[in-house]
């Protein structure tokens, strides 16, 4: 089966939330998003109905999703959608929408954010302590990039090798 990803920007319909998970942290918060359609009978704009949807955000980036967001706050969410659908205690079958987030952010076009770079326990950041083996497209460096992780940009026949050449200086 193939996964659906999507992209949405709303509003923070509520602060958001962190619970434990076995032993990684999720972060939870819904997301309003409200189409608006401009009527030319009328020459005005008109909001449509809101769809809501859950976002859950895992371990560093739900953690950031804390530190960052709070209700009422335009926010762009990527992220692999879900739909549930269950029984409610009043007997009504009830479908809802969960995203599980890979990327959040303020809408930067609706105000102004400022990034501040997350550090770990130890003091390093993420793409400091980063081996060709742990490497990550989002955390690889020229030291730690593997043909996995480089972008197209970076990735050469050479860097297929097991020998690391030096980084340009």
């Amino acid at each position: 089966m193939t996964d659906t990803f999507v992209t949405l920007h709303g509003w923070l319909g509520n602060d958001v939330q962190v619970r434990q998970a076995g032993d990684a942290q999720v972060a939870t918060f819904r997301l309003g998003c409200t189409p608006r359609r401009y009527q030319r009978r009328s020459d005005s704009w008109v909001n449509g109905p809101t769809q809501w949807y859950s976002v859950d955000a895992w371990r560093a980036l739900g953690e950031n999703c804390r530190d960052s967001l709070r209700r009422g706050d335009p926010v762009v969410v990527h992220g692999r959608l879900e739909v549930r659908q269950w029984v409610s205690s009043a007997g009504v079958e009830v479908t809802s929408f969960v995203v599980e987030a890979s990327s959040v952010g303020h809408d930067l076009g609706r105000g102004v954010s400022r990034f501040t770079k997350s550090t770990r326990p130890d003091g390093a950041t993420t793409a400091e302590t980063a081996t060709p083996e742990t490497a990550t497209p989002e955390t690889a460096t020229p030291e730690t990039a593997t043909p996995e992780t480089a972008t197209p940009e970076e990735a050469t026949p050479e860097e297929a090798t097991p020998e690391v050449a030096a980084p340009a200086a």
